[in-house]
C-alpha cells in the first residue's frame, strides 16, 4: 500500500470501530490489528487514537454540513426549508449510519470541536439566519428567530437519533410527520405567547384567560 491508501485503510477500520465501541471502547491495538500493521503504523499516520478519531469526526461534519447547507440555500420558502433539512439528516443517517452514530457520541475529553453539538450549533446559525427574514415578513420579532431555530433544529436532530436506532418507518415517512408538526405549528405562531396554565400560588392576572 502506499502512505495514502494505508492512510485510507486506517480512517475506515477506525470509523466502523468507533461506531460500533465509541471512542473509550476502540484501541490502538485491535485498529491495527484489523489492519494487519503494528501499532506504530497508527501512530506515524495519526499520532495515536485521538488524531484518527478527530480526522474521522471532521470528515463526517463535513459531509452532513455540507448536505444540510446544499438543502438549505436551495430552499424557495420555510416550508421547503423544513422539509429539505429533514430529508438532508435522514439522507445521511441512511447513507451513513455508523458516521451519525460517531457523530452523536460524547466527543473525547478535552476535545473543543468536531462533536454534534458544535455541528447542530453551525446548522443553527444557517436556521437562523433565514428565519430572521421569514419573521420580518410575518410581522413577529425578529429577535425571537434564534430560539425558534434552536427548537426547528433540535427537533429534526433528535428525530433522527430515534429513526437510527428504532424499527424502521420509510425516511419519506418520518420526514412527513416532522415537517407537520413544525409547519403546523410555524403557520400559527402567535406574535406574543404566553403560558395559559397557572402553577399554585400565581397571580391569576399574570395570566391570560
Amino acid at each position: 500500500m502506499t502512505g495514502k491508501q494505508r492512510r485510507e485503510q486506517l480512517l475506515g477500520i477506525g470509523r466502523t470501530l468507533f461506531a460500533q465501541k465509541g471512542f473509550e471502547g476502540t484501541t490502538v491495538e485491535e485498529i491495527a490489528a484489523q489492519a494487519r500493521v503494528s501499532k506504530p503504523v497508527v501512530y506515524e499516520h495519526f499520532g495515536g487514537k485521538e488524531g484518527l478519531y478527530a480526522v474521522v469526526v471532521d470528515r463526517e461534519m463535513e459531509v452532513l454540513l455540507g448536505l444540510i447547507t446544499k438543502a438549505l440555500t436551495s430552499a424557495g420558502s420555510p416550508y421547503a426549508l423544513v422539509e429539505r433539512a429533514a430529508l438532508a439528516l435522514l439522507d445521511y443517517i441512511e447513507s451513513s449510519s455508523d458516521g451519525f452514530r460517531i457523530l452523536v457520541r460524547d466527543s473525547p475529553m478535552g476535545q473543543s470541536t468536531g462533536s454534534f453539538a458544535t455541528l447542530i450549533s453551525d446548522i443553527t446559525r444557517q436556521v437562523e439566519y433565514l428565519l430572521v427574514e421569514e419573521f420580518r415578513q410575518r410581522g413577529l420579532d425578529p429577535l425571537t428567530a434564534p430560539m425558534y431555530a434552536q427548537m426547528l433544529v433540535g427537533m429534526v436532530a433528535l428525530c433522527g437519533q430515534w429513526w437510527l436506532d428504532s424499527p424502521r418507518r420509510p425516511k419519506e415517512e418520518v420526514a412527513a410527520h416532522v415537517v407537520n408538526l413544525a409547519w403546523n405549528g410555524l403557520s400559527r405562531v402567535e406574535p406574543n405567547p404566553r403560558l395559559r396554565e397557572r402553577r399554585p400560588g400565581e397571580d391569576q392576572r399574570s395570566h391570560p384567560s
